[in-house]
């Protein structure tokens, strides 16, 4: 199963590692792995929060995520988003923006000889709308979570006192629109902070509205046991299309950083693509799809608590970023270390269950 699930992506590493040393020699092959290695060392708890949605997805629709989904993850959030900001930001065509991204300039400084500025400046420049918007999507996702009662806790000393404040109506909602106002006020520079508002308003909407279109479709006998959008369990037509919609959201949320973090490697837009799309991407994928099919998260409960939790640091730390620099490979750990520490957890917890069962075995009395 290993070799089905991960094949197609070890395929598509080795054609992309080719392909960038035809396009640029050892340098482009040697930048292209970086930012492979980077993107899937670091979205690995991208990966745990789309298996919780895909296993509730139906084959028909997990196909569609793997197939189409991937495409957009690609070409769509690794490629043409970059290029998109710039268009807007800089006034200019797509033509004008795809050549200032190929033709750096030289020695990599901000501008060019005549004052104007580089792509990557551009993009640089974009960054707290950026930042606003996926950090306030990501942090619903993570408030919905954590202030929803459920049997299962993993920081029981926390998440139920949370999960009691919880039953206040909206008060994820109340929790994100104060984040977003204080972050403004305090991190934004002045010229930024109307901006920065508007950008985290619509990551809020967005997010509302997906959900919201999720619970349209949400049958009386489908219960609703967990985070994010309504569960729909192995959804189909209308509900499994609003999943699907969530599902992109929630990656092109994550892969803002991870987008912006890649200009501090390389700001060509073709190696960009490469490493952290067709290599990053697509392994990130495949492990969605092992999770899914190996059952990890039902054997290992805590995975997605420990995923949520790294969500809200995330969704934290984009925040922060629009007054602070936080370097990638910090916020890549922080998610590794939440992960890492739910799933030690959960194999303890097993274990527990499996000596408490033995114990139990040795005191039934034979007959």
């Amino acid at each position: 199963m290993i070799t089905r699930i991960f094949g197609l992506s070890i395929a598509i590493t080795v054609f992309s590692l080719v392909v960038a040393y035809l396009y640029g020699g050892l340098t482009a092959l040697f930048l292209c792995a970086i930012l492979g290695i980077l993107e899937v060392s670091l979205s690995f708890d991208n990966a745990v929060i789309n298996a919780t949605v895909l296993r509730r997805m139906s084959e028909f629709w997990q196909r569609i995520f793997l197939t189409i989904g991937i495409v957009i993850a690609v070409f769509g959030m690794r490629l043409v988003f970059p290029l998109a900001i710039v268009w807007v930001t800089a006034g200019l065509n797509p033509v004008q923006a795809f050549d200032l991204a190929l033709n750096p300039p030289a020695n990599d400084a901000a501008t060019f000889p005549d004052g104007s500025p580089s792509y990557e400046t551009l993009l640089t420049d974009a960054h707290p709308q950026i930042a606003a918007f996926g950090g306030m999507f990501l942090a619903l996702l993570f408030l919905n979570f954590i202030l929803e009662e459920r049997e299962i806790t993993w920081l029981s000393w926390l998440e139920k006192p949370l999960a009691k404040a919880g039953k206040l109506d909206m008060l994820a909602v109340v929790v994100g629109g104060g984040a977003l106002v204080l972050t403004a006020e305090f991190l934004a520079d002045s010229e930024d902070r109307a901006t920065v508002l508007v950008a985290g308003l619509l990551g809020m909407i967005v997010y509302i509205a997906v959900d919201g279109l999720g619970s349209m479709f949400h049958t009386d006998e489908l219960e609703n046991t967990s985070g994010g959008p309504s569960e729909l369990v192995k959804a189909t037509g209308k509900a499994g299309f609003f999943l699907f919609l969530y599902l992109e959201v929630l990656d092109a949320s994550f892969s803002f950083d991870g987008v912006i973090g890649a200009f501090a490697i390389t700001s060509d837009p073709i190696i960009i693509a490469l490493g952290l799309g067709l290599i990053g991407a697509i392994f990130v994928r495949s492990i969605t799809v092992y999770l899914v099919r190996q059952g990890t998260l039902s054997d290992y409960v805590y995975l997605e608590h420990g995923a949520h939790w790294a969500i809200g640091a995330l969704a934290t730390i984009l925040l922060v970023s629009i007054g602070v620099h936080v370097n990638e490979i910090i916020t890549g750990l922080v998610g590794v270390a939440f992960i890492g520490a739910a799933l030690i957890s959960s194999i303890l917890r097993n274990r527990r269950a499996e000596s408490d069962g033995a114990e139990e075995k040795q005191t039934v009395p034979v007959s």
